[in-house]
């Protein structure tokens, strides 16, 4: 591993039986987990220098509303005091950005989410912990999740978890997912691919809907 720690450690995965294909289905939705204000705002406590996936997230969500893609978008929101957030609000006290009447569980504008796309409001990691969610997609005929948003380590990687083990095809979208460093964001990118979920680049995934949309 001394040459290339990277490579030689995906060679081992690889020899191990992990990092298969599983592909995207037939029915894909888009979900955007958790992109809001607090993440993107250098005043906010929970800043996470993660403004460069706005834009391709932003090009996702076009494309697949355009292609007739369920568009989800994910928010935390808690009681004033936590009362609804359980030890996980108790972990980590910085969730108090995210009681009712504060700004930062806020969208920006270019992602404000439009009339014909799903909204999802969650108190734990995972967007399918305690919601509708895994009712809403089974009921539209999703048969994959195409996962992008902050942060990789946390709630992407919750929420890839629990897809895959519902019986969804997920997909996380390499440049459109964010943390707060590129370690973990590194280090789970690796995990999710070697265990639960296939890799794209927005650019891959946005050349298949243009070219389903065009049709």
């Amino acid at each position: 591993m001394a040459d290339h720690p990277s490579g030689a450690l995906a060679a081992d995965y690889e020899r191990a039986g992990f990092g298969g294909e599983i592909g995207m289905g037939r029915a894909p939705a888009l979900l955007v987990v958790d992109l809001v204000r607090a993440y993107l705002d250098p005043d906010c406590s929970l800043y996470a220098g993660v403004e460069h996936i706005v834009e391709p997230v932003t090009h996702l969500a076009d494309a697949a509303r355009h292609a007739g893609v369920p568009v989800v978008f994910t928010y935390v929101h808690y009681r004033a005091g936590g009362a609804d957030g359980g030890w996980f609000y108790r972990k980590v006290p910085a969730l108090r950005l995210f009681e009712a009447g504060s700004p930062w569980g806020d969208p920006p504008a270019e992602l404000a989410p439009q009339p014909t796309d799903l909204t999802v409001t969650k108190q734990y990691p995972s967007a399918f912990a305690g919601t509708s969610l895994a009712a809403v997609l089974t009921s539209l005929g999703v048969d994959s999740v195409v996962v992008t948003g902050v942060s990789t380590s946390g709630c992407v990687r919750a929420t890839v978890v629990d897809a895959i083990s519902l019986g969804l095809r997920p997909i996380v979208v390499s440049d459109a997912v964010g943390d707060r460093d590129p370690g973990p964001h590194e280090a789970n990118l690796f995990d999710m691919r070697t265990k639960y979920a296939d890799l794209r680049t927005s650019e891959q995934l946005l050349a298949t809907w243009r070219a389903e949309s065009s049709e």
